[in-house]
């Protein structure tokens, strides 16, 4: 089972890239497609198969020398110089590690890990050898050609925080590589230099010192190291005098730059934030310049390197303050480096070049006729060097940490019995039972390493592998529920043209005539329009159509209640007409019941024409309302504008209600009060219960409790008054005279 590795982010200039790291290129023929390796690729330094395979980068020399590329021929590999004793040292540990891991049968029992451990010691070699590992350094892979995949589940290393891409390191402590989006397979055994540096002004301000100068390596450890610094001893109070960077492949003149703004400067305190070489040629320049008499604040990178020893400024440095890791044992260590052989390793140029560096002898006759042979006897027992010396394992114990977090985390995934679902986080709570959760990143989120958000208009798909657009929702006439309302306002408008007809066909008749015929025809006109305006509010939201829909409601429904209105005060004027002395008829004439009808409609298309005119509705995207779909909706507007329109039919249905209610108790058979009375007492039932419906309703169901309040109101009318009326008219034809309707108050110079 392997574990995919990361992608590794483009850090350096494309051109200088381009030639120096190995190419995969895909050629075609003859059906088959060859992925060939182009570049030069080297082995690894140590190595050992297995069935899964730890890949490690560290730095056992140090020092390239500076190079021009000129870009016609391919670049060669560049020899590093010094030997690094303390980097060899982290990889035998590595070693240690995993042979001891091996032995364990409580951790990956029956598989065996392997290595490949690379020596590198410059940028773009450690980005090679990483590609290296990630991709493995077969020349020729073919669909034809099947075999063993040579790449590694996990890379340690490496050091330094500059080159860093490794899964685990034990030394990279840049704060920089802290951020999860921007280093999402990063993880380390080391604490950030964000807690050092902290720790770090917080110990300067304890001594007192608050005028002192500050000396950076010119990298990403450097830069975001003391940039911490500084920010924390501004907190303190602590002055900065100076800030300086440097490396060590600057030349010699920028070293004597910093070496005069120190000399010059009033500070007796240098806080370095540098690694052991920078630390070196700083003391070494302010030594020959007999610079004295500075406390030295030290970063973890160097404080504790015994290699500062033999330094020639080494002098200045006694005193220096610094923090570090905690000093670890790790039994078993010291006798593993010092019974290592030259035989163990038979192909590692390094480790010969080791050898004979320390017992100054020569493996090879052949190539150095100065130096003795080496007998074969040699044994590191009794060598001490940085390479044996096991008192301060630090460093060397984040690498043992690094292999066995590795082995564990594989030893999860081998014992898990749960299928592994693609993109998916692992969670661990302690120690599992038979083996870590396999959890889904949450709704909404994405990759399978860093679960991130997707946009706002965006949502995860069912894998969670990538973010694709929300669904947008709204009452569409497909649905089963914009089916329904659009049927039953399609209905009502049959139903009312039905009524028309006979109303038509029935005019000269005494019971349309009583019922004041060009009203009538007025209001089955007008609930015509109220069935028709709740088809607006079905379909795509656009500008056009949200104004519409409001406008149109508000308009229609004024009309109908104003011709309700209408025929009520008529009712009322004609039982007033009826009593001796009485001519009120004149002043609510037919003339007067169309110009009342007029006036109260045309404060409503007011109202409308401000509120369009002021803030009118449009087409909003709700992303509030659900997390995985968008409701399109008409927003108000102005919320005012609409209440004014709701309000304004209220006023109405109330005022058309108590006359009706005034007039219920006429005589005789007279009853299209008591008719109008029941429907105005439906419709105000109706809106009354909307307004709590409309607000608590969700999305699109906000639409349909307003299309279902409009054909109720609607309904409630259209068959209160309209429906007694054809019955009679067409099965009750016996009652349909003027004596019937009048009863014993009979007045034949009215006109209804």
């Amino acid at each position: 089972m392997s574990t995919p590795l990361p992608v590794v982010e483009r850090v350096y200039k494309g051109s200088m890239l381009a030639l120096r790291l190995p190419v995969l290129v895909l050629l075609f023929g003859k059906g088959n497609s060859v992925c060939r390796l182009q570049g030069l690729t080297q082995a690894p330094e140590l190595a050992q198969d297995g069935d899964m395979v730890i890949g490690g980068i560290f730095s056992f020399r140090t020092g390239q020398d500076y190079v021009v590329d000129t870009f016609q021929t391919l670049p060669e590999f560049r020899k590093c110089k010094n030997f690094n004793f303390r980097e060899f040292k982290f990889a035998q540990v590595m070693i240690f590690a995993i042979n001891e891991i091996n032995k364990n049968p409580e951790i990956l029992p029956n598989v065996t890990i392997g290595y490949k451990i690379y020596n590198r010691c410059g940028t773009m070699d450690i980005l090679r050898a990483a590609l290296a590992l990630a991709g493995g350094t077969q020349k020729e892979i073919s669909h034809d050609n099947c075999t063993e995949t040579d790449t590694v589940q996990a890379i340690l290393g490496h050091s330094g925080s500059r080159p860093t891409i490794a899964f685990i390191s034990h030394f990279a402590t840049c704060a920089c590589l802290s951020d999860r989006k921007r280093y999402p397979s990063f993880f380390r055994t080391i604490p950030s230099d964000y807690y050092q540096s902290r720790a770090l002004a917080k110990l300067v301000k304890y001594f007192g010192w608050t005028w002192v100068g500050a000396v950076a390596v010119n990298n990403e450890y450097g830069f975001n190291g003391i940039a911490a610094f500084i920010q924390a001893a501004q907190e303190y109070g602590i002055c900065i005098e100076y800030s300086e960077a440097f490396s060590s492949s600057d030349p010699p003149k920028r070293l004597f730059e910093i070496t005069e703004v120190i000399r010059m400067s009033t500070s007796r305190v240098i806080v370095a934030f540098m690694t052991h070489r920078e630390v070196k040629l700083l003391s070494t320049a302010l030594y020959q310049q007999n610079i004295t008499g500075l406390q030295w604040i030290g970063s973890d990178a160097w404080i504790t390197d015994d290699s500062l020893a033999d330094s020639r400024g080494h002098s200045l440095l006694v005193g220096s303050l610094g923090f570090t890791v905690r000093r670890a044992k790790i039994t078993g260590l010291e006798e593993h480096l010092r019974q290592l052989h030259p035989a163990q390793f038979p192909k590692s140029q390094f480790f010969k070049n080791f050898w004979e560096e320390v017992f100054d002898c020569s493996l090879d006759e052949t190539e150095n006729t100065q130096t003795q042979s080496c007998s074969g006897f040699e044994s590191l027992e009794n060598v001490d060097s940085v390479f044996t010396d096991v008192s301060e394992l630090r460093f060397s114990n984040n690498v043992y940490k690094s292999v066995y977090a590795v082995a564990k985390a594989l030893d999860a995934l081998v014992k898990c019995n749960k299928k592994l679902l693609p993109n998916e986080n692992f969670l661990s709570k302690g120690k599992p039972i038979c083996c870590y959760d396999c959890i889904p990143c949450p709704t909404g989120e994405i990759n399978s390493i860093l679960c991130m958000k997707c946009p706002l208009e965006y949502w995860s798909n069912r894998e969670r592998d990538a973010c694709i657009p929300k669904h947008i929702e709204f009452l569409v006439y497909g649905e089963i529920l914009g089916t329904l309302l659009a049927f039953f306002s399609l209905f009502g408008v049959l139903i009312t043209a039905m009524t028309a007809i006979i109303f038509y066909c029935h005019k000269e008749t005494p019971l349309v005539r009583a019922n004041n015929s060009e009203l009538s025809f007025l209001l089955l006109f007008s609930l015509t329009l109220c069935f028709l305006c709740s088809l607006t509010f079905i379909g795509r939201p656009t500008e056009w159509s949200c104004m519409l829909r409001h406008t149109a409601f508000g308009i229609t429904f004024v009309l109908c209640i104003s011709c309700v209105l209408g025929k009520t005060i008529v009712v009322l004027m004609a039982f007033r007409a009826t009593l001796p002395g009485r001519n009120v008829m004149k002043w609510f004439g037919p003339a007067q019941q169309r110009i009342s009808v007029l006036a109260f409609t045309a404060i409503q298309v007011l109202i409308c024409i401000l509120w369009l005119t002021i803030n009118p509705p449009f087409p909003f995207m709700n992303l509030s309302l659900y997390n995985d779909r968008i409701i399109l909706e008409c927003n108000l507007g102005s919320v005012v504008g609409f209440w004014a329109v709701l309000g304004y039919i209220g006023l109405l249905a109330l005022l058309c209600f108590v006359l009706a209610f005034l007039a219920r108790s006429l005589p005789d058979n007279f009853n299209e009060a008591k008719f109008i009375t029941f429907s105005m007492l439906i419709f105000c039932a109706v809106w009354i219960a909307f307004v709590p419906a409309y607000v608590s309703s969700p999305g699109k169901f906000t639409v349909a409790v307003e299309i279902f309040a409009i054909l109720a109101s609607s309904y409630g009318l259209l068959l209160c008054i309209f429906l007694p009326k054809c019955f009679i008219l067409l099965f009750r034809p016996e009652k349909n005279t003027k004596k019937h309707i009048m009863g014993k108050s009979s007045n034949n110079d009215i006109q209804y």
